[in-house]
């Protein structure tokens, strides 16, 4: 096992723990900061990738902007130690079930289907053929996506405003 593979594996289940711990928390705010660290693992892989960008995008933008706006939409919308109302049995059954549903599927595509290695090395872009990517109106440019990604992030904000405002 090389030193990568075990910080791989550390860092998997840094991630995976704290998803667990953010999806079963009864403290809001708890939940947002678990979030927080998963955001941050997820950059670590990105980093360990040797995707320097991709890493230093998801710390901005997910770990920095969108957790900053979940944590400020929660304390303008909840009560000192608001808690999580406590599931009905039949909910935490369904969620169950609905885990194991989803396990099953991406066992089966993962051991239905054939890997093949990628043709290409992995390694970085330069920032000037990224930017050429995002801002492109050709195929395989994403203009239209980002602006997509501008307005949702600009109705969460709104959505956030009203909420605060109905107090």
């Amino acid at each position: 096992m090389t030193l990568q593979i075990i910080v791989f594996i550390v860092i998997a289940l840094f991630i995976g723990v704290c998803s667990v711990l953010s999806v079963t928390t009864s403290r809001i705010l708890r939940a947002a900061t678990y979030l927080l660290f998963v955001l941050f693992g997820t950059a670590a892989i990105y980093f360990q990738l040797n995707y320097a960008f991709l890493g230093a995008v998801q710390l901005l933008i997910y770990a920095g902007g969108i957790t900053v706006l979940y944590v400020f939409s929660i304390l303008l919308t909840s009560a000192q130690g608001d808690k999580a109302e406590k599931l009905k049995n039949s909910k935490v059954a369904a969620g169950f079930l609905s885990t194991l549903a989803g396990l099953g599927i991406c066992l089966f595509v993962i051991l239905k289907n054939d890997f093949i290695e990628p043709s290409f090395q992995p390694g970085e872009l330069d920032v000037k053929t990224i930017g050429y990517t995002l801002m492109g109106m050709e195929k395989y440019q994403y203009v239209l996506p980002f602006e997509v990604i501008s307005i949702l992030l600009l109705a969460c904000i709104v959505g956030g405003v009203m909420i605060a405002r109905k107090r």
